[in-house]
């Protein structure tokens, strides 16, 4: 018998995708993909470093290479024989008319990580923003410090200047994985001490860095959440991480980068007005993929 005539697996399909529909699809996702990375990928290969696109793919490890791989993501039943020999995805369950991601084939021992991505989404959705922060934590990370990430790209200011201006302002960072990089001397200025344990009580959606991580979740979870989204979260993130370099004290007009002057108030106010425009953005994409891993975490009964 074949096996989406089952009961559960009948009701869990939301869509059917005829071969002509899900090719076209898999077709504009690769192609949107190689429009947005050529350019970055050909200057890679020649060995330049962009230290912008570069941390989407170093800090997140999530390669172009998988970027550009085409998943429907759970629910999604896919028809035609063709489906095997085109998506190379191992999660696929084959029937006699067609394919779906097998649901059953995410490993019990990651069942943990979908239920902590699915109370920190939830967490995070129901919180207003905080806008106040300005991009200080770039400016954290090279306060007082010889050990600078991005030690190929110049500087705006000396370290003294960095250093006062730093030690002007509020640092108010409420993600751990941007406080974790902060200087061991810039660690005590910021006005909460965010930890692992702590992580899903202290994000909030305003962060530049929590709506980034929209694309680490959503990639957390390929091949069940679907490419199309994953893309979404991607260049989410690649815009809010231009806005991030570009209040930083580093230089990156060179890479075609004007800086937001966060040490002026004309900068600071540009930056709080890009910030809320990202939160703005990152609304609809969470909330796909509460959806996403809901559906998930319910049909696997987590």
């Amino acid at each position: 018998m074949d096996t989406i005539t089952t009961p559960k697996l009948t009701q869990e399909f939301e869509h059917r995708l005829s071969h002509d529909q899900w090719e076209h699809k898999r077709k504009v996702h690769q192609r949107r993909v190689n429009e947005l990375l050529e350019d970055y990928l050909d200057k890679r290969q020649h060995h330049i470093k962009n230290p912008v696109v570069d941390f989407l793919f170093e800090y997140y490890q999530f390669r172009p290479s998988h970027l550009a791989r085409w998943s429907p993501g759970f629910g999604v039943f896919l028809e035609g024989t063709e489906v095997e020999n085109v998506l190379q995805i191992n999660e696929l369950q084959h029937t006699s008319t067609g394919a779906y991601i097998d649901p059953e084939a995410l490993p019990e021992n990651r069942y943990s990580s979908l239920r902590w991505i699915l109370a920190l989404l939830e967490s995070t959705s129901g919180k207003n923003p905080s806008l106040g922060c300005y991009g200080l934590h770039e400016w954290a990370m090279v306060y007082k410090t010889d050990r600078i990430r991005h030690n190929y790209v110049p500087l705006r200011f000396s370290k003294k200047e960095i250093a006062q201006f730093v030690e002007s302002q509020p640092v108010v960072c409420t993600h751990f994985d941007a406080f974790r990089f902060f200087s061991k001397k810039a660690r005590p200025l910021n006005k909460f001490k965010p930890s692992r344990e702590k992580f899903i009580d202290m994000e909030q959606p305003g962060c530049l860095h929590t709506n980034m991580d929209l694309y680490k979740w959503a990639f957390k979870m390929y091949p069940w959440i679907s490419s199309k989204l994953i893309l979404e979260a991607f260049e989410l993130a690649l815009e809010t991480r231009k806005m991030d370099m570009k209040a930083s004290p580093y230089d990156l007009r060179k890479y075609g980068y004007e800086p937001i002057k966060i040490e002026t108030e004309e900068g600071r106010e540009e930056y709080r007005q890009l910030q809320k425009y990202i939160w703005r953005k990152s609304i609809p994409i969470r909330d796909k993929l509460l959806k996403s891993y809901r559906r998930l975490a319910d049909y696997l009964g987590i």
